[in-house]
């Protein structure tokens, strides 16, 4: 199937992997890759050298295009910016901030830049800046999230920039993909779905979670804060919302969190960590492997758009 973000890319299905935290390594990134999409390694807050072996491991897995995420609040964004340069990686997606101070070595370097956003606005000030192409993402998405549902925000931003959109955010089979290419989109990136891949590193608590999770099970903490985030409901997300009700002040909320990603995707603490999960979680009942997932998707898509 051939799309501009399939010949831009050059990959063979318009799917991407999304960047996620901790969830988003080698492993994951080179299987999604050998099935035909785009994976991704999630850069998170990782230090420049961790990235720069995940690329190196990533490559020894697959000879396939694969991409990193930068999140640019990352204390150390800039270096490894300039990892992907030095480990020549092909394409880059960007979350959390203006990519602009790093557009101008990526384009030497023949690097596509992709940012991922959640407004017109954002949009255009990435085609300002030089992106090939911008991933509008809608808030049924998990983790950290914009006000804006998919289906009023994909064909919104498709209108306002004269650049590819690949649509994110409640997109878990080959229906959504269908309606986000309805909507204008030329490539889809799934997050939710891949966490529960074979290949995921994920602790099978968390994968379990997932797919025992219900249309109702996911929750936004954060809003007081001015950065939300959607899990799955637990103890944790019970007690952070009743610390916001109650007001509780920034440092406060950020204690409660401080670690818990980590501890639901390693350790398996699906009670106390943050297992992250979009509103999609409860349509995906089932591990498949990443190639599963995709000729799953690709099936349903295509029977779909005959």
């Amino acid at each position: 199937m051939k799309t501009q973000i399939t010949e831009l890319l050059g990959i063979e299905y318009p799917i991407i992997q999304g960047g996620m935290a901790w969830v988003a390594e080698h492993n994951l990134a080179a299987a999604v890759s050998n099935a035909g999409g785009l994976g991704l390694i999630g850069a998170a807050s990782a230090p420049p050298e961790i990235v720069r072996q995940e690329i190196i491991k990533c490559r020894e897995l697959t000879d396939k295009p694969f991409g990193v995420n930068v999140m640019l609040l990352n204390p150390n964004a800039e270096e490894v910016a300039k990892v992907v340069v030095e480990e020549g990686v092909k394409v880059v997606t960007t979350g959390a901030g203006s990519p602009a101070k790093y557009m101008d070595m990526w384009k030497k370097a023949g690097v596509v830049v992709i940012p991922v956003v959640a407004s017109v606005a954002m949009a255009k000030m990435m085609e300002r800046a030089g992106a090939d192409a911008v991933v509008a993402e809608g808030m049924e998405s998990g983790g950290h999230i914009g006000q804006t549902t998919t289906m009023a925000l994909l064909p919104q931003v498709v209108d306002a920039v004269n650049i590819p959109v690949i649509g994110a955010g409640g997109i878990g089979d080959g229906r959504g993909m269908a309606a986000a290419f309805m909507l204008g989109a030329k490539a889809v990136q799934i997050g939710t779905r891949f966490v529960v891949a074979d290949e995921s590193i994920v602790h099978e608590k968390y994968k379990d979670k997932v797919c025992k999770a219900s249309d109702i099970d996911s929750v936004v903490t954060g809003t007081s804060t001015g950065h939300p985030v959607r899990s799955i409901r637990n103890t944790m997300t019970k007690e952070y919302l009743r610390l916001e009700k109650e007001g509780a002040d920034f440092m406060e909320l950020e204690k409660l969190t401080l670690g818990s990603l980590r501890n639901a995707v390693i350790d398996g603490d699906v009670v106390n960590g943050t297992v992250m999960a979009g509103q999609i979680a409860g349509l995906i009942k089932k591990k498949q492997s990443c190639k599963e997932i995709i000729d799953e998707m690709m099936g349903e898509f295509n029977a779909l758009m005959k």
